[in-house]
């Protein structure tokens, strides 16, 4: 089985990415952060932090989920993107190209 296969899903793509542990591990753990981030701006807004303060937080949530989302697209052109070039898969260029788009909104 190659490292994408087809498979069902109601709000996204259906392919899906058979991710190596050490991958997954590695984002799971970025996210575990990113979340604990959150979390400590929930907790600034609760206890009536200095909006400056609040704000510098997001910045760092904001910063360290651009973190994850470079990491996981240069995992994709890495793997998804090149297989799919080399397997004649022309259209993934076109994928690749409205997902940049998404992201840059």
């Amino acid at each position: 089985m190659d490292e994408t296969t087809e498979m069902s899903c109601c709000k996204c793509s259906e392919r899906r990415k058979v991710r190596g542990e050490q991958e997954r591990r590695d984002l799971m753990n970025r996210l575990k952060r990113i979340e604990g981030q959150v979390r400590g701006l929930q907790r600034m807004l609760e206890e009536d932090a200095y909006c400056p303060d609040i704000l510098v937080q997001a910045s760092a949530v904001n910063s360290a989920l651009n973190g994850f989302c470079r990491t996981l697209l240069a995992e994709h052109l890495r793997t998804c993107v090149s297989d799919d070039i080399r397997a004649g898969r022309e259209e993934a260029v076109d994928e690749l190209m409205e997902t940049l788009k998404k992201l840059m909104k």
